[in-house]
């Protein structure tokens, strides 16, 4: 019995201090200052949720680029995202895809400029994909971008810019309209 309690204990324990951990790399920010402590890749690589985006960004050959001084705004897919573009695509993961493929896919869910949730209005973004703007909308239910993909998690910010998570990936058309932006 006291083997059980033991147990039992330790596990609730490590479980605490877990949450505890993932809660702070979460925010990013120092708790003395509300600073951000890391940058928008650094807090991907931080959260499991990114795992799939880290390892496109990686293969890509955007780490230093994302890392650099910004600001940017990241509209982030997480995992379940990326599974449900590789079941529309036919593809197992990111190594059936090429970084030539990927690197217009990602520069498309990044805008230059830090915009925080509050600044978002609707209209067309110009993003580093310079073939390629994206489309915001705002109302009451919150924020959707391309008419697909909704903005889940607002305002994660780093020392180089700030994420909002979004729930599908984002794909690009080329040559999209070049009207004023809505997030500057």
């Amino acid at each position: 019995m006291k083997t059980i309690k033991r147990l039992t204990i330790g596990l609730f324990a490590t479980m605490l201090f877990a949450s505890l951990t993932i809660i702070s790399t979460a925010n990013a920010k120092d708790v003395n200052e509300g600073a951000p402590t890391m940058n928008v890749v650094e807090i991907a690589i931080a959260d499991e949720r990114f795992s799939i985006l880290v390892e496109a960004v990686s293969k890509a050959g955007l780490v230093d680029a994302l890392s650099a001084e910004g600001p940017y705004t990241v509209f982030a897919p997480t995992n379940d995202a990326f599974e449900m573009l590789f079941k529309d695509l036919g593809v197992n993961g990111v190594e059936d895809l090429t970084a030539e493929q990927l690197t217009p896919i990602l520069m498309y869910h990044v805008v230059s400029g830090k915009v925080m949730a509050s600044d978002v209005k609707s209209g067309k973004v110009a993003t580093l994909n310079e073939e390629a703007w994206i489309s915001i909308e705002v109302n009451s239910k919150g924020v959707t971008i391309d008419e697909a993909s909704n903005v889940i998690i607002t305002d994660v910010e780093g020392t180089n810019g700030v994420i909002h998570v979004i729930d599908r990936v984002l794909i690009p058309e080329t040559n999209k309209s070049t009207s004023k932006s809505s997030c500057n």
